[in-house]
């Protein structure tokens, strides 16, 4: 779907569910148990209710699967543990195959039956439905997507660097380590829209911090061969390429430009790159000089927070793919959890009483490498991020060859 069609249901239905938006969520006000503790949509006396809008049968399909069972296992681990406030744990799934009408039905389906939503994948559809999160919902949404766009709303909780500051910090990499200088050409191919156009602010910044010229190559989601990019690229004379896509994408850019002898390093935003691309034709030029940004570590990493999530993971889904979207999904839904003790503690399950104990939520998440702060709605958790590189031989494909850090170009960016 292109774009503009896309922003024009978008917009057509937000209208229309904003105007309906009253009845879906009538009902019981906000209650109080025998132990005192305030209760709300999605809680009763023994379940806590969270929503999962996902894609499973769409272009983030392999994503949303990963996601998706992450959180799944760890609704299984909480509620074996006896649940959070003597309450079990319960997921409640809806696949919207990245179609905007399903999405923002999911959503209004779900939610005057959940307390929150632990993922949301498509930050389109999540800026469809923010005013009425932030007017009459009020229930936490974790969305399983980077744009600063999102950034500002008290309810919808970005978890980990936006693509700007990831951008600029996967630039600041080639500097450090000499593949660029100033006075360079880097190339951007980047997705109209959101992700693509978040990430481009964010090369531009570190280009002007830099002394370098960015020169741009935008594509649409259903643009899958990279041919006329990579030959403009490299009549430009870049000295290295950013993409900002997807992984089909980046698989078609890295191994094009390996065929045509256009041999200079591309860096990738977390949603460039899956696993599976290893064994395309584009495999060996993506080992070769192929890197990624992400605010975590990687699933195959030796530390004990990933280690063990991958050998529990392959434990409860032994013929899946080991990805970084299952340390996605899981460090969301461990978010999310957290937020519920905490509130459990303060005696409020309601939604806004979830909502003010993530504010307090600092320091959170270093068994996965990067420190996560949610004190502050209009700033991302964290501006770190680690850089990898593709590695066959170990399970989800990356390794680290970077640690969590935050470029001083990144420290000194203003997210807007």
């Amino acid at each position: 779907m292109k774009l503009r069609a896309l922003t024009a249901v978008l917009a057509a239905l937000t209208v229309t569910l904003v105007g309906c938006s009253g009845k879906a969520t009538e009902g019981k006000g906000d209650e109080q148990d025998k132990a005192g503790i305030k209760t709300g949509p999605g809680v009763t006396s023994s379940t806590i209710s969270l929503g999962v809008l996902t894609d499973m049968t769409g272009v983030y399909a392999s994503l949303g699967k990963s996601v998706t069972q992450a959180q799944q296992l760890w609704a299984k681990q909480i509620n074996a543990k006896g649940g959070i406030c003597d309450r079990k744990i319960e997921l409640t799934v809806r696949d919207h195959g990245y179609d905007p009408q399903k999405a923002i039905a999911g959503y209004t389906e779900l939610e005057p039956k959940v307390l929150g939503f632990a993922q949301f994948i498509g930050s389109p559809f999540v800026a469809a439905v923010e005013q009425r999160i932030d007017g009459k919902d009020k229930g936490l949404v974790l969305p399983q997507a980077w744009s600063a766009n999102l950034l500002g709303s008290p309810y919808i909780r970005v978890v980990g660097a936006t693509y700007d500051v990831e951008t600029i910090n996967l630039i600041d990499h080639l500097l450090k380590e000499k593949r660029i200088a100033k006075g360079d050409k880097i190339g951007h191919v980047y997705f109209e829209g959101d992700y693509g156009e978040n990430a481009l602010t964010g090369s531009k910044h570190a280009a002007k911090e830099a002394g370098l010229t960015v020169v741009e190559q935008k594509i649409k989601p259903t643009d899958n061969d990279m041919t006329a990019q990579v030959a403009a690229l490299k009549q430009a004379g870049v000295k290295a390429v950013v993409v900002s896509a997807g992984p089909r994408q980046a698989a078609s850019l890295v191994g094009v430009a390996a065929a045509t002898g256009f041999n200079v390093p591309v860096v990738g935003n977390n949603s460039a790159y899956a696993p599976q691309l290893l064994k395309t034709q584009a495999g060996p030029a993506l080992l070769k000089d192929y890197y990624i940004a992400s605010s975590t570590l990687p699933i195959g990493d030796p530390g004990d927070g990933p280690s063990l999530l991958a050998k529990e993971y392959a434990s409860q889904y032994p013929n899946d793919v080991l990805d970084n979207g299952v340390v996605a999904g899981w460090t969301a839904a461990s978010i999310f959890g957290e937020a519920l003790d905490k509130a459990c503690d303060d005696k409020d399950l309601t939604r806004e009483g979830v909502d003010k104990a993530l504010l307090t939520i600092k320091g959170y998440g270093t068994e996965f490498g990067v420190t996560h702060d949610f004190s502050d709605p209009a700033a991302p958790s964290t501006r770190e991020s680690v850089i990898m590189k593709p590695d066959a031989s170990v399970p989800g494909g990356l390794k680290v060859i970077s640690p969590a850090s935050v470029s001083d170009a990144a420290k000194s960016f203003t997210v807007k």
